[in-house]
C-alpha cells in the first residue's frame, strides 16, 4: 500500500486538488450528473479525513469556479443544495479540522453564505488540517481583485508603485493565510489548471490521474504524495546544488 511507503518527515504542507470527473463517472454508470456530484461531495469528506490522518496542514479543493455559473441553472441549483447538505459542523469538530473558503463568496445564495461563514467561525480554533473550498473562485478573478486593491492603495498614497513586489501581491490574494501548494492533483484525466491558483502554483509539483474524483480515495492520495516525494524540487537551482545542501 502506498500509505506504508510515505516518508512522514516529507509530507507536503499544502495539497491542492482539482476534483474532476464527477459527471463522466455518473454517465459511465447510466446515472444523472447530479449523482456524480453527490458521490464527489462524499469523497471530499473522505479525503479530508485522510488529510488529517496524514498530517497535511492545508487541503484546498476546487469546488465551484466562476465559470461554473454558466452551467444550466438546474445544475447550479443542485450544486448549491449539495454544498449546503455537506457543510457538516460535526464532521469538522470530530476531526479537529478547520474550514475556510476562497472566492467571490458574495455571489453565492444567502443561505449558503451564512452556512459557510458559520462553519468558518465554529472551526476557527481547531488545530488539525484546514480544508479550504474554492467557491465561486477563479485565479483571474483573484488576480484582478488584487490588482484593483493595490491600485486603490497607490491612488490613495498608501503605496508607491516602486514598492510593489511579489509579497505585495501575495498579501492581496484570497490565499494570503496559507502557504503555496507544494502538490497540485487533478483527477479525471485532464491535464490543465483550469484557472486555478495560477500565481500560487508557480512552483507546485503537478500530478495528473485518470481516476475520476468519486473513485479517488486515501490510497490514491497517498500514491500522489509518494510520487511527489520522489521528485527533486530545485526552484531554479541545479540538481547538484540541491544534493550538496541536503
Amino acid at each position: 500500500m502506498y500509505k506504508d511507503q510515505i516518508d512522514k518527515t516529507r509530507i507536503p504542507r499544502h495539497v491542492a486538488i482539482i476534483m474532476d470527473g464527477n459527471g463522466r463517472w455518473a454517465k459511465a454508470r447510466g446515472m444523472e450528473r447530479t449523482m456524480g456530484h453527490q458521490e464527489g461531495a462524499q469523497k471530499a469528506h473522505e479525503v479530508m479525513e485522510a488529510a488529517v490522518r496524514l498530517g497535511l496542514d492545508y487541503l484546498t479543493l476546487y469546488t465551484f469556479s466562476t465559470e461554473n455559473w454558466n452551467r444550466p441553472a438546474s445544475e447550479v441549483t443542485a450544486l448549491m443544495a449539495l454544498l449546503m447538505k455537506h457543510l457538516e459542523e460535526e464532521l469538522f469538530m470530530k476531526h479537529n479540522a478547520r474550514f475556510r473558503t476562497i472566492g467571490d463568496i458574495e455571489r453565492l445564495p444567502a443561505e449558503v453564505q451564512e452556512a459557510v461563514h458559520h462553519l468558518e467561525d465554529v472551526t476557527r480554533n481547531n488545530t488539525a488540517t484546514c480544508m479550504v473550498l474554492a467557491l465561486s473562485y477563479s485565479s483571474r478573478w483573484e488576480l484582478t481583485r488584487a490588482m484593483q486593491q493595490i491600485a486603490t492603495e497607490v491612488k490613495e498614497g498608501r503605496l508607491q508603485p516602486t514598492d510593489i513586489d511579489e509579497a505585495t501581491i501575495d498579501r492581496h490574494l484570497a490565499t494570503n493565510f496559507m502557504p503555496e501548494p507544494e502538490l497540485l492533483i487533478r483527477t479525471g484525466g485532464e491535464q490543465r489548471l483550469s484557472n486555478y491558483l495560477l500565481w500560487q502554483c508557480a512552483y507546485s509539483e503537478f500530478y495528473f490521474t485518470d481516476v475520476y474524483w468519486p473513485d479517488f480515495d486515501e490510497e490514491q492520495l497517498c500514491k500522489a504524495i509518494c510520487d511527489y516525494q520522489h521528485r527533486q524540487r530545485r526552484f531554479g537551482k541545479t540538481g547538484e546544488q540541491i544534493e550538496q545542501n541536503s
